[in-house]
């Protein structure tokens, strides 16, 4: 599983290793690190906000967050009672094989990849649900939502894989960078390409309790 900001020039790959992995382990973790990926620098206010949660939560999991190197504070910006954080540039390689089938890291190799789709799926529905309506007609216009079928080789479908990977990047490379330009709001593509409900942010269902690690 990968995951990439939409801001600024890509950097080489992280494959998150397991101790990182294990602190990721956790479905708030996850929905913040998802939600500044997607909307840009936050606080723990604002994640509070968003997510439904109190900023006590959010604050202690985006210290945990920055320790094992997934968010970074925003430098020269905020203040002390009011720190922002952002993703790194680059990309992450969160979920590889070896530690899917790893017994140590199976567990927290599910949840993560679960609660990523869970996210992606959820942002998916809303667009298919109310965004062709609701959207201005420019956006709604713009956005895709496109399925193929076809039959590939192993071998045949790395190939696909790979070539999709590197024309993203060459296709969104001049957009990258923008920083606060009007008239920029966030955009996910996954062969789908829709503009993010920010106004709407969908509300995930409560997390259970669970000791801090």
């Amino acid at each position: 599983m990968e995951t990439t900001p939409g801001r600024g020039a890509p950097e080489p790959k992280r494959t998150v290793d397991v101790a990182s992995l294990k602190a990721l382990a956790h479905p708030l973790r996850v929905e913040i690190l998802d939600t500044i990926s997607r909307l840009g620098p936050q606080t723990s206010g604002t994640l509070a906000e968003l997510l439904g949660e109190s900023t006590g939560a959010t604050s202690y999991h985006l210290r945990q967050l920055a320790r094992h190197d997934f968010l970074r504070e925003v430098e020269g910006r905020g203040s002390a009672r009011e720190r922002w954080w952002d993703r790194p540039k680059g990309s992450l390689q969160i979920v590889t094989r070896e530690l899917a089938d790893n017994p140590a890291t199976s567990e927290a190799a599910h949840l993560v990849s679960r609660e990523f789709e869970h996210h992606r799926a959820a942002a998916l529905a809303d667009f298919m649900e109310r965004g062709w309506l609701e959207e201005p007609s420019d956006w709604s216009d713009s956005a895709m939502v496109s399925t193929t079928n076809v039959r590939l080789t192993a071998a045949q479908l790395a190939d696909v894989s790979a070539r999709l990977e590197a024309y993203a990047e060459e296709l969104l490379a001049p957009y990258r960078g923008q920083g606060d330009a009007e008239g920029l709001r966030p955009v996910q593509i996954h062969i789908n390409a829709f503009p993010l409900a920010v106004g709407r942010h969908a509300a995930a269902a409560p997390h259970p309790p669970q000791e801090k690690p």
